[in-house]
């Protein structure tokens, strides 16, 4: 098969491989002849499409024709256009799928005295304020040293951005809200806190947002009150290692797994092969009792009613509504076009539109309905499919999921990234080419499905390869690229 029409109702077809002028094709039993060259992931005219018609793909309009364009024609950015356009009023049509429920598989992971599970025990060095970031990784760096000491201890990381001081109102709690996730996550088994003394998210801020903690697993420094802080903060970080290295992997269900949904480098292959396979993915853990978070909310722009229509409550719906315009009114404030989001590196792989991006991008959220929607920052406790909202950077975003709690990140691609999130960050390829290509980037490839491995087959293997890496038998690329970024929203004012 050279061409892929995905719903019956489309009246565009994805091409499969590099086509040429002149190829006779056979579609739905009718024979269709290319009338000029076409690249893999790119969209083929089924039948003519009048100027204004919808140009239809996944069953939805993807945007209107801009010229009459007829069968055998490459549609794409030279005669479509997105046809979403200002903020929308919305309704609430409920389609809440059937709840369906299965046995929890096991995973080795690390129980902390909160009851909480880590996949990683690692020790963590984050600074409050960006002044300090060289102080944090030159104690992070001699810290190495007592890895070797022995201990159960998988790394000491440190974590800097440049934020924490000069900033206001959402900002400044954007920062302190990223900063306290970070400092909770359970692959942390042992956590240093420097603050510098003078900044406006200090220690004492984070201390009162972070409520109760074991004290013993988190260890606060200020560096202005140090008469040698590296010798201070390596002796914390010592007592910390060792209190990590106290913990051992035992045997937890997976319902206890967190695991954050994004993409990023998307190409036309990726709501056909990654993107779905990430989204049954997501169904089965749900379905185990796990949870999944899904943001980059601009990535919704044009398929959110379809996740609007699967919110639980009616109070959900209205918190959705609230997210979506909220960053609407966000890009208008700021002067932007809302709906200009396809990269040069989309437009490239095949993708024209916002709507033809967004499309794909929500099926990592699968089919089962939405259980929460979290305000950036919010650490999640609802089981199954949790909306978060964050832009669609890839760098915030993860970060983003992180902090809100999740153990692990699926990241699906169809151009390649080697970046990484605090927490493993797994590299799911559209396409066997990039896989084979980027082998020291990426962990999992989607492209099988492409070469005939069935859906629930893939899926199994997926699975299996999440829970390898949960119970730490396999670590993801960006652990052994040691490609790890902490990055905070921010929208407003620095002083």
């Amino acid at each position: 098969m050279k061409l892929l029409k995905i719903n019956p109702a489309d009246n565009v077809a994805v091409a499969l491989a590099q086509l040429a002028a002149g190829e006779k094709l056979s579609v739905d039993g009718a024979e269709l002849t290319l009338a000029e060259d076409v690249g893999p992931g790119h969209k083929v005219a089924l039948k003519s499409i009048a100027v204004g018609e919808d140009v239809v793909k996944y069953g939805h309009a993807i945007g209107r024709a801009t010229v009459e364009i007829l069968p055998g024609r490459l549609v794409h950015t030279h005669n479509l256009a997105t046809a979403l356009e200002g903020l929308l009023e919305y309704t609430y049509t409920p389609r809440i799928a059937e709840r369906v429920t299965r046995e929890s598989g096991i995973f080795r992971g690390f129980r902390r005295r909160d009851g909480k599970v880590g996949i990683r025990n690692e020790v963590w060095v984050i600074p409050t304020v960006g002044c300090i970031n060289v102080l944090a990784d030159m104690i992070a760096r001699s810290g190495q040293e007592l890895l070797s000491e022995g201990g159960g201890v998988d790394g000491i990381h440190f974590f800097g951005h440049p934020y924490g001081c000069s900033q206001l109102g959402d900002d400044h709690e954007n920062t302190r809200r990223a900063v306290t996730g970070l400092i909770r996550h359970p692959n942390a088994g042992g956590v240093l806190v420097l603050g510098l003394g003078c900044e406006t998210n200090g220690i004492e801020g984070i201390k009162e947002l972070l409520g109760d903690y074991d004290h013993e697993r988190v260890k606060f420094m200020v560096c202005q009150e140090s008469g040698d802080d590296i010798a201070d903060g390596l002796a914390l970080l010592r007592s910390l290692v060792d209190y990590a290295g106290s913990f051992n992997r035992e045997g937890v269900p997976m319902s206890e797994l967190v695991v954050g949904l994004k993409c990023g480098g998307s190409d036309g292959f990726s709501g056909i092969t990654a993107n779905p396979l990430v989204g049954a993915f997501a169904d089965r853990l749900i379905a185990e009792g796990g949870i999944a978070i899904l943001t980059e909310v601009p990535e919704m722009f044009g398929a959110e009613t379809i996740l609007m229509n699967r919110c639980r409550t009616p109070k959900l719906f209205e918190r959705m509504v609230e997210m979506i315009n909220g960053f609407k009114n966000y890009y208008i404030a700021n002067g932007q076009n809302i709906y200009e989001n396809p990269s040069p590196g989309n437009k490239a792989g095949g993708i024209s539109t916002l709507e033809d991006k967004s499309l794909g991008c929500v099926q990592k959220g699968g089919q089962t309905d939405v259980t929460g929607v979290l305000s950036y920052g919010d650490p999640v406790t609802e089981r199954g499919l949790n909306l978060l909202d964050g832009p669609g950077n890839d760098l915030v975003s993860v970060s983003g999921m992180t902090a809100s709690g999740a153990h692990l990140i699926l990241f699906t691609t169809g151009r390649g990234t080697p970046f990484g999130a605090p927490a493993p960050t797994v590299k799911v390829s559209s396409n066997t080419a990039l896989y084979d290509k980027k082998r020291a980037w990426i962990d999992f490839d989607a492209g099988q499905l492409l070469a005939g491995v069935s859906m629930d087959a893939l899926c199994d293997q997926l699975y299996e390869y999440v829970r390898a890496l949960a119970s730490g038998e396999v670590c993801a690329k960006n652990e052994i690229l040691g490609a790890r970024e902490f990055t905070i929203f921010k929208g407003g004012v620095t002083l």
